[in-house]
């Protein structure tokens, strides 16, 4: 917006995104401004704990680096405004926003102090439309002040645990990766779900089908129910051998045939955790991507001649209830579009689970009579497919249930019972608009002939196979986020983050769509779960979720809940701090014998992943790759040519992301589906670009010549490069921003300071041993 602009406008508007201002610009006139605070304006810093532990935990907040110019922008736009309303997304996360924007207007106003607070209100809105938000600017209301703390109180308890956690693993394990209050829960769920599989014995069954045909066709397959009026259970060759010669003779009839019509209702609209789930089971989207592409529907697409557009309502929420005006809209699309016999009796509400929080409706679309097919051919495929789901699940939601005629036949041979079950589609109903693929096409029942009791049956064919059962499935992405929501642990605004550090960290790997743990994520959560009981246990950490909702309420004091945690958490980590046994430089035992020396081989975590090395090093130099296999036995093989790793899902095509080396040298990010889809994507150090005000980060790259270096991701407008790894650490000595991992031949592997001017350096171990003196 001009400086004409600004200086016509009586009131400003702030939101988070400058997408929002597009969209709201369209419909507000000339006395509003609207600007975008990107995000947050203001954090804990990024190079120590911020956190005054002997104060009650008083954080000490400071503008994010690169966010200069954004809040002198926001105070320039301010001052020229009679009223500020400020409209961050309508959740714990917004309402922190929204505290520290009215914190750096009020610190810039001085003497205008006074003034500058009566001029700040807040507003929200569930859907960025002109109705909602001229509703939201006429009902004003006050900041959160227990809402804000909740989010504080979530902020630095992660804080103290990540940065009291991270250094410990860092000495212990391998240097460069992290703890987290939630993600390491999260970790355990899937390294505990793998020793189930790796204990499971499997257990031999035979399972028995017939094929039988009446005087009327068609033959039909039934299932062996019972034998000896007990559940069948045969669990040897012999036993199905001896059963299967006294049923071929036998004389099959119908004993029982239970008819009934049966109804069943749709699924309420999506909340955030079942959008996720059904997103990734339905369309193969990450949690990260899902909400990435909601996020984009909710502040509004260009859409052609309609101009930009906001699709659907927010997308983190936890309560299925819709509006009434919604449900109403919805009922008369229906009504329109399928006819009155697909309206349920009366409207359709649904219960939102006790403990969610019910101040936002379920996602729907913002205008039903926008249909997935007017938008088709001027949607992103991605945002298209996910608002398709979005659209149809909430208006099957308010259709009429689909009705089934149900035939349940018993069929008796000898001293076994058998079962078949037929469904006949009465009505369709809410499968009109979702289709029948919602349900697992492979268990539906068979049509059946005309069956009554006492009627004979002639056996065609019997099938008998030797099955095992099989251990529990691995975590899919949706299967995962449901654990998580069932249990408690974390919200569903924080599971697309979750899943992506447990990758990023290389402590769990994507195999075939399901999560297994690395030896890196089982070695931390093991040492973790030993060390750290109380934080690693799943009911603690769903209850801490609960007391910090409880803080939302104002029913708990955020400062009294950090010192009840810190009450047990400080002393573990000084305990843990002298009897965790750490792997690294000696590395992990495994009993493996070195053929080269007779020494032990351990497993050892370098760069590029985990490998057996000979804990004779450096004399004896003998590295192997390794597997496990299914019952967790370490089987080695010589090193060959590296397997690409897996980290994470592509957001065009929906494959796989795997690490690959460059011609001359670098990693970089690609997608397995090359070259029909070329994303790719740098290396990232993790490390954020040290020069002032740039919002890059450092990634890998090399030389024409292949010599690799990390250079900023915002090159060419930013040039700040390094020739090696950088580490997220200041000097101690000359305040560089960062530190570098340097390997010399007088020294070996070090760190060292990159100033030029600065001779700082410190010993440490390599991942792969001792540094050679």
């Amino acid at each position: 917006m001009s400086i004409a602009a600004l200086d016509m406008a009586k009131n400003l508007i702030i939101v988070e995104s400058p997408a929002k201002v597009r969209t709201i610009r369209k419909f507000l006139g000339k006395d509003y401004a609207v600007e975008a605070s990107v995000g947050h304006v203001r954090d804990l810093p990024s190079k120590d704990l911020g956190v005054d532990e002997a104060n009650d935990f008083a954080p000490k907040y400071q503008v994010i680096p690169g966010k200069q110019k954004v809040v002198s922008k926001l105070r320039e736009a301010a001052d020229k405004a009679e009223r500020i309303y400020l409209a961050p997304d309508p959740d714990r996360e917004g309402e922190a926003i929204a505290w520290h924007v009215a914190e750096i207007l009020r610190e810039a106003g001085g003497k205008k102090k006074t003034a500058a607070e009566k001029t700040i209100s807040r507003i929200q809105f569930n859907e960025i439309t002109a109705k909602a938000v001229r509703e939201a600017l006429s009902h004003p209301r006050e900041l959160d002040v227990r809402l804000f703390e909740s989010q504080q109180a979530r902020r630095i308890l992660d804080r103290l645990v990540g940065y009291k956690l991270s250094p410990l693993l860092w000495k212990k394990v391998k240097r460069g990766i992290s703890a987290g209050r939630v993600q390491s829960v999260a970790l355990r769920l899937i390294v505990d779900r793998e020793r189930e599989r790796q204990a499971f014995v499997p257990v031999e069954y035979w399972p028995f089908k017939a094929e039988l045909a009446a005087d009327e066709p068609p033959a039909f397959t039934v299932d062996l129910w019972k034998v000896g009026g007990k559940p069948a259970q045969i669990g040897s060759a012999e036993e199905a051998e001896a059963l299967a010669g006294r049923i071929e003779s036998a004389e099959f009839t119908v004993a029982e045939v239970t008819e009934k019509e049966r109804k069943r209702e749709p699924a309420p609209p999506f909340i955030t955790s079942t959008l996720q789930q059904e997103a990734n089971r339905r369309l193969g989207y990450s949690a990260k991507k899902t909400m990435g592409a909601a996020q984009k529907l909710y502040e509004g697409v260009e859409l052609g001649d309609l101009g930009i557009v906001a699709l659907i309502t927010y997308m983190r929420t936890d309560s299925v209830r819709i509006a009434d005006e919604a449900r109403e809209a919805a009922r008369a699309h229906i009504a329109a579009t399928l006819g009155e016999e697909y309206l349920p009796a009366k409207p359709r509400a649904f219960k939102t689970k006790a403990g969610a929080q019910d101040a936002h409706e379920a996602i729907r679309p913002v205008d039903v009579t926008i249909t997935p097919e007017r938008l088709k051919a001027v949607l992103p495929a991605d945002l298209f497919k996910l608002y398709r789901l979005i659209w149809q699940r909430f208006v099957a939601s308010q259709t009429a249930p689909a009705r089934f005629w149900d035939t349940q036949v018993t069929i008796a041979a000898e001293d076994t019972l058998w079962k078949v079950k037929g469904e006949r589609l009465l009505f369709p109903g809410f499968l009109k608009i979702l289709g029948r693929d919602e349900d697992d096409a492979a268990d539906l029942p068979e049509s059946l002939p005309k069956l009554t009791k006492g009627t004979a049956l002639k056996l065609q064919k019997l099938l008998k196979e030797q099955k095992f059962t099989q251990p529990p499935p691995r975590f899919t992405e949706a299967s995962l986020v449901k654990e998580l929501e069932d249990k408690g642990i974390g919200r569903p605004s924080t599971y697309a983050a979750i899943i992506s550090t447990l990758l990023d960290r290389d402590y769990v790997r994507l195999e075939e769509k399901r999560f297994a743990p690395s030896e890196l994520g089982s070695t931390v959560s093991d040492m973790l779960a030993a060390h750290f009981a109380t934080l690693m246990d799943v009911g603690f950490t769903a209850r801490m979720e609960e007391q910090l909702d409880e803080v939302a309420e104002g029913k708990e004091d955020w400062v009294r809940l950090l010192k009840s945690f810190t009450g047990d958490f400080y002393p573990t980590l000084d305990k843990a701090q002298s009897e965790m046994a750490g792997v690294k430089g000696s590395g992990k035992e495994t009993g493996i014998v070195c053929e080269l020396c007779g020494k032990e081989m351990v497993i050892r975590f370098g760069k590029k992943g985990e490998f057996l090395g000979c804990s004779g090093y450096p004399e004896c130099r003998n590295v192997k790759e390794f597997t496990r296999d299914a019952s967790g036995a370490i089987v080695v093989s010589a090193r060959s040519e590296e397997t690409p790793r897996v980290v994470g899902t592509c957001p065009e095509c929906g494959k796989d992301l795997v690490v690959k080396t460059s011609r001359t040298g670098s990693r970089f990010i690609a997608c397995t589906g090359y070259p029909a889809c070329t994303h790719s994507r740098p290396f990232s150090t993790g490390v954020k670009c040290p020069r002032e005000g740039c919002p890059g980060e450092l990634v890998e790259k090399s030389s024409r010549r292949g010599k690799v270096f990390y250079s900023c991701d915002q090159y060419p407008r930013c040039d700040y490069a390094l020739w090696d790894w950088p580490i997220a650490q200041p000097c101690p000595e000359c305040g560089s921003p960062v530190l570098v991992r340097k390997t010399t031949k007088a020294r070996g592997e070090h760190i060292a300071c990159p100033n030029p001017k600065c001779r700082f350096t410190a010993d440490i171990e390599t991942d792969e041993g001792p540094a050679e003196a």
